[in-house]
């Protein structure tokens, strides 16, 4: 006799970029060029001193447990570069360090949600908010971003929700956003404060692109007055330091709140490795000019990119304020070809053309909001970057190859 799965377990989803890069990487390894655009990695080395302290650390024997919130000292160093960045007085106390952002939204839902409590998303959204939302068993609230406010959130919406939602409990912000590459602005943050003061409403903070910013600066609400004892801010190594593979992130709030994240690593992933601490010690320390030596060429990547898209006919792109992603909206092709546009990505990853393909991701993969966008990272050589949006400029003109994609994959027909 089969067991069952858990209703939770049996309606999960995943977050579709590992399932894309899985497909273009068996294509590249039956000998397909695939041009891999679809992921949030870097394509830069992990910094140099994070590196040589991490390789250090392991011969030194930093292999063993360490305490569940992190090293001390690395705790510490976390607290004084984030004063010195941001302009926010924590301590060590403040701090908890896990491995990479995205395990602090199930350790944020866990801290804050019970059954039927409601939370507000801003939408297209990161894949996996909805999931850890599930996980408590309360809902999502859906705001739209819109191009028009260049993906900025809608503080009306905001307004609505805590006002009028009987069950508000929580709200995720992510800034800069990933897909679209909107940056909320300070007045942003300062108006979501006052919409938050005295209700009993938790924060989420994803800031896994701080230093990607390429107009204005980054804002954190951890700035804004009373907003310290109800966020969680997330952080990351992977995309300002490439350390995506040493898996090491942190997050930063409340003393009361970080003894719950503590609790919540204790519990389900006892620590972070402490040569991986190491090295993102290290990154801290000494990294920060290789880190703005490679911000610079994202933001190069970013524009050659939104360049090179502009001349696509049927593409509009709303230049991104942040990120290493740009998110055109190609719902004029979608229409005339008649394919969703995540079809439209996969067709450019298998279906164009026997001997290249282009990965990428549709929009819907971020909510349904999303549909009519791709998203493309920048996570490839200049020239590789200009040769993916040539293929797609060609790849859109070959509608027989269109056609017989969607006889071999209806369920990517638009609707």
């Amino acid at each position: 006799m089969n067991v069952t799965y858990s209703a939770f377990a049996s309606g999960l989803t995943a977050e579709t970029a590992f399932d894309v890069l899985a497909v273009a990487k068996r294509l590249k390894a039956a000998g397909k060029d695939t041009i891999e655009l679809q992921i949030g990695d870097s394509p830069f080395p992990s910094t140099k001193h994070a590196r040589s302290a991490g390789i250090a650390a392991i011969e030194a024997g930093a292999t063993h447990y360490c305490p569940s919130p992190g090293l001390p000292e690395f705790r510490e160093t976390i607290a004084q570069n984030y004063e010195r960045e941001f302009g926010v007085r924590i301590g060590p106390e403040n701090v908890v360090v896990g491995p990479g952002a995205k395990v602090f939204e199930q350790f944020f839902c866990e801290t804050f949600l019970d059954p039927g409590d409601a939370v507000l998303l801003f939408t297209p959204h990161f894949p996996t908010y909805e999931p850890n939302v599930a996980r408590r068993g309360a809902r999502a609230v859906l705001s739209p971003l819109r191009a028009s406010n260049r993906f900025r959130p809608d503080l009306n919406d905001v307004e609505r929700f805590v006002r009028r939602e009987p069950k508000a409990k929580a709200i995720f912000l992510n800034s800069p956003h990933n897909p679209t590459g909107g940056v909320a602005t300070i007045e942003d943050m300062r108006a979501l404060a006052e919409l938050l003061a005295d209700r009993d409403i938790a924060l989420f903070s994803d800031e896994p692109y701080c230093h990607m910013v390429w107009q204005g600066r980054h804002e954190t609400p951890l700035a804004q007055a009373g907003m310290l004892g109800r966020t969680v801010a997330a952080y990351t190594f992977s995309k300002s330091y490439s350390m995506s593979g040493w898996r090491l992130g942190y997050a930063v709030s409340s003393p009361a709140i970080a003894e719950h994240m503590g609790k919540a690593i204790n519990t389900s992933l006892s620590c972070v490795p402490p040569f991986v601490q190491r090295a993102g010690q290290a990154a801290l320390r000494h990294d920060a000019v290789e880190r703005e030596e490679v911000m610079g060429q994202f933001r190069a990547k970013v524009r050659l990119l939104v360049e090179e898209l502009r001349r696509v006919e049927g593409v509009t792109v709303v230049e991104p304020a942040g990120t290493f992603y740009v998110f055109p909206d190609v719902s004029a092709i979608c229409q005339r070809l008649g394919i969703r546009s995540h079809g439209l990505a996969m067709y450019l990853l298998e279906g164009a053309d026997d001997r290249r393909g282009v990965a990428c991701l549709g929009g819907e993969c971020f909510g349904a909001a999303g549909q009519g966008y791709l998203r493309f990272s920048c996570a490839e050589p200049d020239e590789r970057l200009r040769q993916a949006i040539a293929f797609l400029s060609d790849a859109v003109t070959r509608t027989d190859r269109v056609q017989r994609y969607l006889e071999s994959k209806p369920h990517f027909r638009l609707g």
